[in-house]
């Protein structure tokens, strides 16, 4: 026996194949994983709720026993701004402030999925931020936060953000994609994110009414008085 014959998995012939087969493979996978990861990304889908939805409901961050970690719940309906809206209203809403964002440059200061720098806070979980203080108080501080950062009392301390000269229409668009992209299912990022309360008032108690009991004589029978 030859010493080619005997060493047939070193040959130039054997590990060109190889290369060739381990290549095609790979191309076969990563179509798939692209196919699937758009799928996975795509608005209206399991895990990227549709805009409307979003949008016209209320957005809770709640603890999945099941998953081990925090996961958005989409709650009753919540419309932003008090106005729902239709699917394409709120597409092109949350087009608006995904473009205001990358128009001011947010990511040159702020994360969004992770990604961007890291100067100021991550901004998935900004519309579930508990500094907003009161949900119902939430929209306007936002827009108002948005259109002039600079005399807020939570702007006043540490990295600050400057005035961007965002305009109102603007600020309504970026709060409608911040509220949109905390609906997002993140496997749970931001880890031990503590989301703003949201719980809906108790009831009042309904005042007891007072009673003629009160007065044994006011059972009485008339006829007998």
């Amino acid at each position: 026996m030859s010493q080619t014959q005997a060493l047939w998995w070193a040959s130039e012939s054997f590990w060109r194949k190889t290369a060739i087969w381990v290549t095609a493979g790979s191309f076969v996978v990563l179509i798939f994983l692209t196919f699937d990861t758009v799928k996975q990304i795509t608005a209206g889908g399991k895990r990227v709720p549709a805009y409307a939805t979003a949008l016209n409901n209320r957005i809770d961050y709640v603890f999945d026993d099941k998953r081990n970690f925090q996961v958005p719940v989409i709650g009753p309906e919540e419309p932003l701004f008090g106005k729902k809206l239709t699917e394409a209203e709120a597409e092109a809403l949350v087009s608006h402030g995904k473009l205001t964002t990358q128009a001011k440059n947010c990511m040159d200061c702020h994360t969004l999925l992770g990604n961007g720098a890291y100067f100021a806070p991550d901004l998935t979980k900004a519309w579930l931020d508990p500094a907003w203080g009161s949900k119902e108080s939430r929209e306007q501080s936002m827009v108002e936060f948005l259109m002039n950062p600079t005399d807020k009392l939570h702007n006043a301390l540490g990295r600050r953000m400057p005035n961007l000269g965002i305009t109102e229409e603007e600020a309504h668009a970026t709060v409608a994609f911040l509220k949109w992209m905390s609906s997002i299912d993140t496997n749970g990022f931001p880890a031990n994110f503590k989301p703003i309360d949201q719980a809906d008032p108790e009831p009042a108690a309904e005042p007891v009414a007072e009673t003629a009991a009160a007065d044994p004589a006011a059972d009485a029978d008339p006829a007998q008085q």
